[in-house]
């Protein structure tokens, strides 16, 4: 008999991790390639975490500790592949039209943003522009500032998504950096969690999520930010297996 129930509870659990998806739906959207995760059975208000560089596909499906926690809360994930943008109006305008797709799926009209690396420019610039229709914002060693990485290490991109030379956009760069337009998130009581190393330097942690620490706290945001000792931009349990992130994301989910 116990051998019964514990083939039975065996059966059971391997029939639970079965039923997350292992390939993502995917749809265009003016061209460029979307891509959600369905979670089997969504929670209230069909809550998804829209993450971000989408490139090809959402890396965070490898990601297999952040991947089931949130398929098994009922979160949904997605993403959408735009490509190497760096938070223009013009591409964040573009984004605009994956996430009225997601509300017409039916999914929240509040998602939760995360971004990874570069990823977090891209969220960031659409959250700001956007605050009322942001949940939460998560980074991942995020760029934050326009300054920092995109200008210093990757002025190509940057420059052709702004559509600008240099010294047109440095002139202009306070009209569009994210960490100058932050009331609009504050005000809309916008929470923020981030995992950043104090070693990176591809992006440099005083000059993005320190500077985004310092200015939404003094405006009175609610940030909370782990920093990791020792450890800079990487894959690594300390950013991919962290369980502050995931609580926080299953946190505002539910709200």
């Amino acid at each position: 008999m116990k051998l019964l129930i514990l083939l039975s509870c065996f059966t059971l659990s391997v029939a639970a991790q079965e039923v997350l998806p292992k390939t993502a739906e995917v749809f265009e959207i003016d061209g460029h390639k979307a891509f959600v995760y369905a979670a089997p059975k969504p929670a209230a208000g069909k809550p998804w975490l829209w993450y971000a560089p989408t490139l090809g596909g959402v890396s965070l499906f490898g990601r297999k500790m952040y991947f089931e926690a949130f398929m098994k809360a009922g979160i949904g994930i997605a993403g959408y592949d735009l490509g190497e943008v760096r938070g223009a109006p013009a591409s964040t305008a573009k984004f605009t039209l994956f996430y009225e797709e997601m509300v017409k799926r039916g999914y929240s009209a509040k998602p939760i943003l995360l971004g990874q690396s570069r990823g977090g420019m891209m969220t960031l610039a659409w959250a700001f522009r956007n605050p009322d229709k942001v949940r939460a914002w998560v980074g991942i060693y995020p760029v934050c500032n326009l300054a920092s990485w995109p200008l210093k290490n990757s002025k190509v991109q940057t420059l052709a998504d702004f559509g600008m030379s240099e010294e047109e956009l440095v002139a202009k760069l306070s009209e569009f950096n994210p960490v100058d337009h932050l009331k609009g998130l504050i005000d809309n009581k916008v929470p923020m969690f981030v995992v950043h190393g104090d070693t990176d330097v591809v992006v440099p942690y005083e000059v993005n999520t320190g500077l985004l620490k310092e200015r939404y706290a003094a405006g009175g945001g609610q940030i909370r930010v782990k920093v990791i000792p020792g450890e800079g931009h990487k894959v690594g349990p300390s950013f991919f297996e962290c369980q502050e992130l995931v609580d926080f994301v299953l946190k505002h989910a539910a709200q």
